[in-house]
């Protein structure tokens, strides 16, 4: 399939295009939380032109353990994500959970994310689908690369042709992922932009006991070698105080590093795509 590119305002994802950045805190944690991060985020891409798209969710259900925090909720977390996208001219990121979940979300998001653990569901799937929006698929850590084919093809069935496929890493034994870097071209035959998260792939599933663990040191090691194969953009989630956040801590990057991994990351971008 010809490679295909999706438009989201003024980004432009796929192609021989620069690498764009899908980040922002894992959960949302408060209006002004949301509003620093989004302008830190600002700081951090400007020296390199960087284009973002500001992802939290509202709802985190896929959960450790039922004690943890899930978030704000649907209704409170798509205010707050509709004022960061008019404030700062930024598109907005969220995940789905339910086909319910689809409609209300695509108000107020550009993109919609499907969980790596429901990639395979189809209502889920078509409900995303007929939205119209960009739809971020997390490959499922029990997937093989080929296998995204079929779901992508489930969104597709809509009309809806704003796809775009996310490697997060492969379960290999217990509380361990690993990525397997072949995955990502293999992905990029079906046509659809990849993005690479390097959150989720250095994540310990469950690793805490009560939470995922996870080794954020080897984020900008597995970032790096993504942008040396080639993909299409990166997530990465980031927070001021990444040790205190309510979810996904151990995997975040501190904000205040984020530019300079910004500009070596572009670097690399370059190289591997002939910018």
């Amino acid at each position: 399939m010809t490679p295909q590119t999706v438009q989201i305002r003024d980004i432009t994802i796929g192609a021989d295009n620069p690498i764009s950045l899908i980040t922002g805190p894992c959960q949302l944690e408060s209006y002004d939380h949301a509003r620093m991060m989004c302008e830190r985020i600002l700081e951090a891409c400007a020296p390199t032109g960087t284009k973002f798209i500001f992802k939290a969710s509202y709802d985190k259900a896929n959960r450790s353990s039922i004690k943890t925090q899930r978030g704000l909720g649907m209704e409170k977390g798509l205010e707050i994500l509709a004022r960061i996208r008019d404030e700062f001219g930024v598109p907005v990121l969220t995940d789905v959970h339910e086909p319910s979940h689809c409609a209300p979300a695509a108000e107020v998001c550009e993109v919609l994310q499907i969980p790596a653990f429901l990639c395979r569901q189809t209502d889920l799937l078509l409900a995303a689908g007929e939205t119209g929006r960009a739809i971020n698929i997390k490959k499922g850590q029990f997937l093989a690369p080929w296998d995204m084919k079929n779901v992508a093809e489930k969104v597709e069935s809509t009309g809806n042709r704003k796809i775009m496929l996310c490697e997060r890493g492969t379960s290999f034994g217990y509380n361990t992922l690993v990525t397997d870097f072949r995955g990502m071209p293999t992905m990029a035959q079906t046509g659809w932009p990849v993005v690479f998260d390097a959150t989720h792939s250095v994540q310990q599933p469950g690793g805490l006991g009560g939470s995922s663990g996870g080794q954020r040191e080897f984020a900008p090691v597995l970032a790096r070698a993504a942008c040396a194969v080639g993909v299409s953009a990166l997530f990465i989630e980031t927070h001021e105080d990444p040790d205190n956040a309510p979810s996904d801590g151990p995997n975040m990057i501190p904000i205040e590093q984020m530019g300079a991994l910004i500009a070596n990351l572009r670097a690399f971008d370059a190289l591997a795509k002939g910018i």
